[in-house]
């Protein structure tokens, strides 16, 4: 018997108060077609109501895709994910209190998954301590509304750790892949990623609920080969065949053969960065990095890494991967993010972060929006706006060596020539009348909220690098210590001004190389021998 059914008859199943659990990647291996169904059926009917949405990692385009489709009031009332910066419509509910959410790290929730799968009580972790994830800081609660306790602080055998509680039931897991049978095998050959689809299909059967798998093609039962499917029809209840238009690879991308395996691209082939205060930044941390390191490069800013490496002929030396699951290739920029060009092996989402959680990354490369005076960082939230954290705290908690980089204040615009920096204010125009920017700095006293912290990082021993476009910091013992500034600047007007704070400065005060702002460098390669 065929378990296809359309789109609509998926959105029909879901009952008030249900919980949907996706996968989902930006809009990697979410399924927007079952998604616009649900949201087809709310503006007709106003059901289902009060639904929780649960998903590991962001969900969206920052317009109408992903969990957008459910951004409405009444139909969601409760959020627990790892980000929500993808899906403003679903960020505005909970910023207005009209929906309770719960932002903690994202290898944890896949984590979470598999213990549901098992039918296990939890997780118990160390990562999250000391960040707003951290009870004592919050517990990962967004807003007024939200009050339920997820994490609890633990000791266990003389050790702090951090217990998260599972989810109490997945009434409808929402999974995607690429070919699925009649009977509901379905391969994800043609994905740029694997994701969770396996453990939260498994924590849905094992709490009692169902199963919907969307797919671009659907075979005759029989017809695949057992080692291409990657979840058996054992745990698939219904298939919806979707159009190539709700099933992306990615934000930007239909597909790519070289995001699934089916081809190699050549690097040659992708787009040079410019020289700006971006490639500046990039230039430096990949300074930080020696011949073999496992790397993870973060969204934004730090994937500008991997095409500094591409340029520099360096890239085969090092063994990109993504928190999502791939090992090797090149991780994509922008919208692209998480696939990857020309990955070597593809593994699942939870199992990537067991690896990083046991400290398998020798160095990681992340964004950094604040920084404070003991070398906390915050990228989840600002002002009223809260993103989440992403793989973000695992990756930053665990990684041997962790290199933030970002600009030391917002509101200028940058111009890199004659071997330095040069800075100036931002103007913006509104009726006719230009004024400047706002002028914020970036470097205050004390972050809004903690998501990598400082005080933990510090007695772990490991090398906590800042970089930016005017100087470089180290976190060491003494404290957060300026090691390095920009070719032609002056340390009190350029660099400590711009800071709420003053560093420790180092006794032997270095200069950033001159040579990493010239057009071109070259010299990536022979640094990482030394």
């Amino acid at each position: 018997m065929s378990k296809v059914i359309t789109a609509r008859q998926a959105a029909d199943l879901i009952q008030d108060g249900w919980t949907i659990g996706w996968t989902t990647a930006g809009l990697c291996g979410f399924a927007e077609y079952v998604a616009a169904a649900i949201e087809e059926r709310w503006v007709e009917t106003q059901s289902p109501k009060n639904l929780t949405l649960f998903h590991c990692c962001g969900c969206g385009d920052h317009q109408d895709r992903g969990t957008n489709h459910l951004g409405y009031e009444g139909l969601v009332t409760k959020v627990i994910s790892g980000h929500i910066g993808e899906a403003p419509k679903v960020g505005k509910l909970i910023l207005s209190n009209k929906a309770q959410a719960h932002l903690l790290p994202q290898g944890v929730l896949t984590h979470v998954l598999r213990q549901m799968a098992g039918r296990k009580p939890g997780v118990l972790t160390k990562v999250g301590l000391g960040t707003f994830v951290d009870p004592r800081n919050g517990g990962g609660k967004v807003n007024d509304i939200t009050t339920e306790d997820l994490v609890k602080l633990v000791n266990f055998e003389g050790e702090e750790l951090l217990y998260y509680n599972p989810l109490k039931k997945i009434d409808i897991a929402v999974i995607r892949g690429s070919t699925a049978d009649e009977s509901g095998n379905m391969t994800m050959d043609r994905e740029a990623l694997f994701l969770e689809a396996l453990p939260l299909a498994m924590a849905a059967k094992a709490s009692g609920g169902i199963v919907v798998a969307q797919v671009t093609d659907v075979a005759k039962t029989g017809t695949l080969h057992p080692k291409r499917v990657k979840v058996p029809a054992a745990l698939v209840d219904y298939v919806v065949k979707a159009p190539i238009e709700h099933h992306m690879q990615t934000k930007k991308t239909f597909f790519i053969e070289a995001f699934c395996g089916d081809s190699k691209q050549p690097m040659s082939s992708l787009p040079v960065l410019k020289l700006d205060e971006r490639k500046v930044i990039c230039r430096r941390a990949a300074m930080e990095l020696q011949p073999n390191t496992l790397l993870n490069l973060g969204i934004g800013m730090p994937d500008g890494v991997s095409s500094v490496c591409a340029e520099e002929g360096v890239l085969e030396r090092l063994t990109m991967s993504t928190e999502l699951g791939n090992f090797g290739g090149m991780p994509g920029g922008g919208p692209d993010f998480p696939a990857s060009y020309n990955p070597e092996c593809t593994i699942d989402h939870p199992y990537m972060f067991d690896f990083y959680d046991g400290g398998g990354l020798d160095a990681c490369v992340l964004g950094m929006a604040e920084l404070d005076k003991v070398g906390n960082v915050n990228v989840s939230k600002f002002g009223p706006k809260v993103v989440g954290p992403g793989g973000f705290i695992n990756i930053s908690s665990t990684a041997k060596k962790v290199v933030f980089v970002g600009t030391m204040t917002s509101g200028l615009d940058y111009k890199v020539e004659d071997g330095t920096i040069k800075f100036s204010p931002t103007m913006v125009e509104k009726d006719g009348v230009k004024t400047e920017k706002k002028l914020i700095k970036k470097f205050v006293e004390n972050v809004e909220q903690i998501t990598f912290s400082g005080e933990y990082a510090a007695k772990s021993g490991r090398k906590i690098v800042y970089v930016t476009e005017r100087a470089v910091f180290e976190l060491r013992p003494e404290g957060l210590t300026l090691i390095e500034i920009a070719p032609g600047l002056d340390l009190e007007k350029d660099v400590l001004s711009m800071m709420n704070f003053k560093p420790v400065i180092a006794s032997d005060l270095k200069e950033m190389p001159k040579e990493i702002f010239e057009p071109k460098w070259g010299k990536l390669g022979e640094i990482m021998d030394k």
